[in-house]
């Protein structure tokens, strides 16, 4: 079901030094900043050969990225987004079997311009899944 890795997304505490370690210190191609309000999320994309890194910034008081960097001031790993060629058909696969699928299951419009759902943790090793429809 699931496709090709799209990205892993890095809670950061300083978007712009964390923007600035991938690009100057590694060499990455990065973007510039994408303000996704109804996400809470600001973000930034390094550009890889085979997959993207997200870096991700809280935007607004209710962010979740707000509330990850609480708990984890350094930041780190905040989920894992796979590709699916059908959305719908995935989360509707997954919730036969039994998972958990956040914000009320319907897609949302991610950075990418594209339907995303995200899974909940506990249903997948304490990993948070975004899926892509690719």
């Amino acid at each position: 079901m699931i496709g090709r890795l799209n990205h892993i997304a890095i809670a950061v505490p300083d978007l712009a030094a964390a923007s600035a370690t991938y690009r100057d210190s590694l060499g990455a191609r990065v973007s510039e900043p994408l303000d996704l309000p109804e996400h809470g999320v600001t973000t930034v994309f390094v550009e890889l050969a085979n997959t993207k890194i997200e870096l991700l910034y809280p935007l607004g008081a209710e962010s979740p990225i707000g509330r990850f960097l609480e708990r984890n001031p350094a930041g780190g790993v905040h989920h894992v987004c796979y590709e699916v060629e059908d959305i719908h058909a995935a989360r509707d696969r997954l919730m036969d079997r039994g998972a958990r699928v956040l914000g009320g299951g319907e897609p949302t419009i991610g950075a990418h311009g594209k339907p995303v759902l995200f899974l909940h943790p506990k249903d997948f090793s304490g990993t948070l899944i975004e899926l892509e429809q690719a």
